[in-house]
């Protein structure tokens, strides 16, 4: 999928995707746990798996993300129920929704962020 700077990011907030999440692709750092998050969810919209790679903490980064433009998911909506942070530490709790095929799915995860050099960083999430 690609999107134009003008589109509606795909994150869910409402504004286009150049003043959202689309910066953030291009090199600004995401200044929250809960934009990194929403960003990393556009990427998977997106697929764009070196974005995917770069905010994935290295300590916990999975040698194959499985995202491929083969796969057969096709995101629909994100939620974000829960954001915080404290210091060098974040949470963020969401539900995605994807469909595979027909049919549909609902991801809901409660994911730790944290921040090194001052970048935010995905460290790990418990699925909900």
């Amino acid at each position: 999928m690609t999107v134009s700077a003008q589109s509606i990011c795909p994150c869910g907030l409402p504004a286009t995707y150049g003043r959202c999440c689309g910066r953030y692709h291009a090199g600004l750092a995401a200044p929250t746990p809960e934009s990194l998050m929403r960003s990393r969810y556009s990427a998977y919209v997106l697929e764009l798996t070196d974005y995917l790679n770069a905010t994935w903490h290295p300590s916990t980064r999975p040698d194959d993300l499985g995202v491929s433009e083969d796969d057969a998911v096709k995101w629909q909506s994100l939620k974000v129920s829960f954001a915080a942070e404290q210091g060098d530490e974040g949470e963020v709790s969401f539900v995605a929704r994807y469909k595979v095929g027909t049919v549909a799915y609902r991801l809901s995860e409660h994911s730790r962020f944290v921040r090194e050099d001052g970048r935010w960083f995905y460290l790990d999430g418990e699925v909900i």
